[in-house]
């Protein structure tokens, strides 16, 4: 599951349940560090550093659509604002988490991204990227379907009701992605199946619902074959779609460690169908907290 900073307001008290708030403070530092837009300015004529923006569309996400109670999941925020971009690769930084049932403002940039924004400012921003990965051959439909099961044995510490990767979602009300460890093999892996209620009007899972099953294998990778820790979050997250996704059809989640420094660390991810043909992939940048 990913999470996103530090946002509190008079409707969600406090999204980051069990944080303290100086781990907060921590966190927002660390993501703002990470950015990679220019700092605000009258040259740049945006807010908290995002280019002009055209009009401003709100929308609220859904209370099921959570991944740390009261938060968003961060794969579908990113999925949402990448539909938005000019760009076949977008990356999305995250700056604070985004709320559940509160309205929000999404809005394109003129340089053909999208800023997600909230009251206290800048939630999320996309930006056309591109992505150079390595992507190693998927496990098997059975070799997946083991490590889901091992993890379902044993699951992580610290498991939420969270869309991407909650133990008790059924295949129409969440991604599950339980990625467990594949014997042999660096990398974790999940096989899953996407329910007819998560498909678009041509039977296929929805854009912004591929990016979020691009979220939470990174976290697995990082904790069964990093150093990642139980609390972790999603400073940014970058993704490509190659090709849409059927619904109620098998596929296979994966992913591994690229590196890791300090708090930070960094991981790839890929969807594949149970033959092999790669759907999506993406890296990301896990951060933990203080």
């Amino acid at each position: 599951m990913s999470n996103q900073g530090s946002f509190e307001s008079e409707t969600v008290s406090s999204p980051l349940t069990g944080v303290k708030a100086d781990e907060r403070e921590t966190l927002l530092d660390l993501l703002t560090a990470n950015r990679n837009w220019p700092p605000p300015g009258p040259d740049n004529g945006g807010c908290d550093g995002v280019g002009a923006m055209t009009d401003i569309e709100t929308i609220t996400v859904p209370r099921h659509l959570r991944g740390y109670p009261g938060v968003a999941f961060g794969g579908y925020i990113a999925g949402v604002l990448a539909g938005r971009a000019a760009a076949k690769t977008v990356r999305v930084d995250f700056r604070r988490p985004t709320p559940v049932e509160v309205p929000v403002g999404l809005t394109e940039t003129a340089d053909g991204g999208a800023v997600l924004t909230g009251a206290e400012g800048v939630l999320a921003v996309a930006t056309p990227d591109e992505l150079d990965l390595e992507v190693p051959e998927p496990p098997s439909w059975d070799e997946a379907s083991a490590a889901a099961e091992a993890y379902r044995a044993a699951p992580l510490e610290g498991a939420a009701d969270c869309f991407g990767c909650g133990l008790d979602r059924t295949p129409d009300t969440g991604l599950r992605q339980h990625c467990g460890g594949v014997p042999g093999r660096d990398l974790v892996a999940a096989a899953w199946t996407a329910g007819p209620a998560l498909a678009d009007t041509e039977g296929k899972l929805r854009a912004e619902l591929v990016w979020g099953a691009l979220d939470c294998p990174g976290n697995a990778a990082g904790r069964l074959q990093g150093k990642l820790r139980e609390g972790a979050v999603t400073a940014s997250l970058t993704a490509r779609l190659l090709r849409p996704v059927p619904v109620s059809s098998r596929l296979v989640s994966y992913a591994w460690v690229l590196s890791e420094e300090g708090r930070k660390h960094r991981v790839a991810v890929a969807l594949a169908t149970a033959g092999g043909d790669l759907c999506a992939v993406a890296s990301a940048l896990w951060v933990d907290l203080r």
